[in-house]
């Protein structure tokens, strides 16, 4: 078993799909907000369980479920959008310091 310490607000990412969030921690009960494709079922253990056994099983709703499903889903694109436009920036400046040098060694040489 991996495991990993992660502060509130931090996230892990598995399989390049699942995004898994902590929301709050309050005394010993931490809540996580699960971003995953819809084909992807989650569930907590005991409901697992249950459905296993064959068992019907109706999960409360949590009132802030879509709210927190939300908030993942905005923070992973502010996460992505910060990195790509970090990776284009530095992607950029290497072309242009390129380009510079390119232009500098093809320039006739300056009479003076």
């Amino acid at each position: 078993m991996l495991v990993l310490s992660r502060k509130k607000d931090e996230s892990i990412v598995i399989n390049n799909d699942i995004t898994i969030v902590v929301v709050e921690i309050r005394g010993d009960k931490v809540r996580l907000g699960v971003e995953a494709p819809k084909e992807v079922p989650v569930h907590r253990q005991e409901v697992f369980e249950a459905i296993a056994r064959g068992e019907t099983v109706a999960e409360p709703v949590d009132a802030d479920a879509d709210k927190v499903r939300s908030g993942v889903r905005s923070e992973v694109r502010s996460e992505v959008r910060s990195e790509v436009r970090s990776e284009v920036r530095s992607e950029v400046r290497s072309e242009v310091r390129s380009e510079v040098r390119s232009e500098d060694d093809s320039a006739p040489p300056s009479a003076g």
